[in-house]
């Protein structure tokens, strides 16, 4: 069971300190290819769609510092940053591939692109990871 220290703030408690969850190295290794599998296409997306480009640095920034991060401080607030960030990808990734996306049109119906199936699978199970550990955090 995760020890956690109880810190009271007036009105109620607040839990402070690692889970110590065992989902964390999973949840790491995962974040880890969330955010390697974004490197080899940063280049294109920044001459196609810039702003696609710069969002897949920021992508890959957190999700590799994540990665980094959570086996030691597996504290909730990282796991909700991991879930929300990787949720918020998966999202994009969606409309990127249906409604499409402003200068990347050509990416609506790629489905079975390599790189994409990668990222959405490690995106997608890091946020079912991040929501298991949070809910059992809670429970």
């Amino acid at each position: 069971m995760a020890r956690l220290t109880m810190m009271s703030t007036g009105s109620s408690d607040v839990r402070r300190g690692p889970l110590h969850h065992p989902l964390r190295f999973p949840a790491a290794l995962l974040l880890a290819v969330a955010g390697a599998v974004h490197v080899p296409v940063i280049p294109q997306h920044l001459r196609e769609a810039p702003y696609i480009g710069a969002l897949f640095i920021v992508l890959t920034a957190l999700c590799l510092g994540l990665a980094l991060v959570l086996p030691r401080y597996d504290t909730s607030t990282v796991w909700a940053a991991s879930g929300v960030i990787t949720a918020a990808a998966v999202l994009a990734y969606a409309l990127s591939r249906t409604v499409g996306l402003p200068q990347i049109g050509d990416d609506i119906g790629n489905w079975t692109d390599p790189l994409g199936l990668a990222a959405i699978a490690s995106e997608g199970l890091t946020a079912a990871l991040a929501a298991t550990a949070l809910r059992q955090e809670r429970g």
